[in-house]
């Protein structure tokens, strides 16, 4: 007798320990799942993900096929730059490009859409985008390839652009204030948004005609139509 209660005790501890560890996995589980889906990339490489600034759709300068982005450089200086359809405060965003000789652009980003604004530009952060060895004319620091633009230079120790016509890799990370620029696997410009040097070089003058320049912590990711050609692929992003 006591020996069949003891069976019919051990199996009851059996099967409470397998629920219960049915239990934490189910629970481990979900927190995987969850942490897979806060840490998810997003492509951006879908034509309905984005649009012309201060426009509904998007302008005929700009074409997606065959997993390339390409602008054809028609915009000119000002007007034909696209931004994303949905807004990013803390992120990374993570691309490959390439230019034509000589060639300008730069990725945007906590851009304000107003028509009061007439480009990305004027609000939206820029990491720029450049043929540094072919562009015409003098040119900056921090107009250079990398360079946080008109505000902070890239690290020409680390700073490693390949030529034209070949891809470069790209990415950009947001975070709470904090900002990093990388350039193919190379961390080349680091600052903190809300610093005194960052407010020191936001009003050291070429921003003076700007003055919503910057004041976005949130906002469109935005990619620039600077006259020349230029190609982007495997472009994704997502928020931290």
């Amino acid at each position: 007798m006591n020996r069949i209660l003891g069976l019919i005790f051990s199996g009851i501890l059996i099967t409470v320990s397998c629920k219960q560890e049915k239990k934490d996995k189910e629970s481990q589980e979900g927190t995987q799942e969850m942490t897979l889906e806060n840490d998810e990339w997003i492509s951006l490489m879908d034509a309905s993900l984005w649009k012309g600034y201060n426009e509904n759709s998007l302008p005929d300068n700009w074409k997606f096929q065959d997993d390339i982005i390409e602008c054809y450089g028609t915009g000119g200086d000002i007007g034909g730059d696209i931004i994303t359809r949905a807004t990013y405060d803390n992120f990374e965003l993570s691309l490959e490009w390439k230019i034509t000789d000589g060639g300008n652009s730069g990725i945007f980003y906590h851009v304000v859409e107003d028509t009061i604004y007439k480009a990305p530009y004027e609000t939206g952060a820029e990491y720029q985008l450049l043929d540094d060895a072919g562009f015409s004319g003098p040119v900056e620091d921090w107009q250079k390839s990398g360079a946080n633009y008109a505000m902070h230079i890239a690290d020409k120790d680390k700073k490693q652009l390949k030529p034209v016509g070949e891809w470069n890799s790209s990415k950009i990370i947001f975070n709470k204030g904090e900002v990093e620029h990388w350039l193919n696997g190379q961390k080349i410009v680091t600052f903190n948004k809300f610093s005194e040097d960052w407010k020191e070089k936001r009003n050291s003058g070429k921003w003076n005609d700007y003055p919503d320049y910057g004041k976005a912590s949130d906002g469109y990711l935005g990619l620039q139509d600077h006259g020349a050609g230029v190609w982007f692929r495997n472009v994704k992003v997502r928020k931290l």
